[in-house]
């Protein structure tokens, strides 16, 4: 701001004294004012040029943020458009009451019992195998109270888990369901029909007769198993394993609590 002040005044003084020069002489007469006029010619254009500048500095400018507006509208309409968030699940329910009826199932413990633990579950989940130690030691321990009921529930991504539940039904044929169950999740990785005829002599079978039983019944093994899954979407079955105590589904996993809801409902 103080250069362009400056600057200003030493244009008016020398267009002062020009125009008094002027008046008395003209500037082929006097190399002053010559050199006076040629000093405020080159101020005049250094102004211009530096205006000029300015201009096109601000021109260009605006220019760049143009394109960049642009740019950012076009990627603005490129964008695929968002999808809305998925709705939320709901809730867990561990109030109501479901009817789950035994019909195929093979009920392991006493029959008679006055509460029955009901597992929708998937032979080659991990999970189903560390939650199957507490279930056993319930049954040993309230031999008379409580009885355990297996429904199939077995996910798309484990192929072998329908063939294992098949094998387990083929094993029930000569009363052995509640062996080869736990047999079947303790080798949940290596499940093929090798380790069904493996675990079948493991487990006191007679080999050929489970073989026999197990191609005979097939159709009849797979109509069990889409009940059961049918069932499990009817009583709110999201995952396995999934445990229902006296009807209610349970958070129950290790001895301690099942223990204590028993005991309640018991008393």
């Amino acid at each position: 701001m103080d250069n362009k002040l400056t600057t200003l005044i030493l244009v008016v003084i020398i267009g002062v004294l020009v125009g008094v020069g002027v008046s008395s002489q003209k500037k082929s007469e006097d190399p002053l004012l010559s050199r006076l006029l040629e000093s405020q010619e080159r101020i005049e254009k250094s102004i211009q040029e530096k205006s000029s500048n300015k201009a096109d500095g601000l021109a260009g400018k605006v220019a760049s943020l143009e394109q960049r507006v642009a740019k950012l509208e076009q990627q603005i309409k490129e964008a695929p458009a968002q999808k809305p968030p998925a709705p939320r699940p709901p809730q867990e329910d561990y109030t109501t009451k479901h009817d789950i009826p035994v019909d195929h199932s093979i009920v392991i413990g006493s029959k008679n019992a006055k509460i029955t633990i009901v597992e929708f579950m998937d032979l080659e989940c991990p999970f189903c195998a560390r939650f199957h130690g507490p279930i056993e030691e319930v049954l040993a321990a309230y031999p008379k109270d409580v009885n355990y009921i297996v429904k199939n529930f077995p996910l798309g991504f484990h192929p072998n888990a329908k063939p294992a539940a098949k094998a387990a039904f083929a094993a029930a044929e000569q009363g052995k369901y509640a062996e080869m169950i736990s047999a079947l999740l303790k080798n949940g990785r290596n499940l093929n029909d090798a380790t069904y005829e493996k675990l079948a002599g493991e487990i006191g079978l007679n080999v050929k007769k489970f073989k026999k039983d197990l191609a005979a019944n097939d159709a009849k093994y797979e109509q069990w198993i889409q009940k059961d899954m049918a069932l499990a979407s009817k009583v709110g079955v999201r995952g396995t394993p999934t445990f229902y105590l006296d009807g209610k589904k349970t958070r129950a996993r290790d001895f301690a609590t099942y223990k204590r809801e028993i005991d309640a409902i018991l008393k």
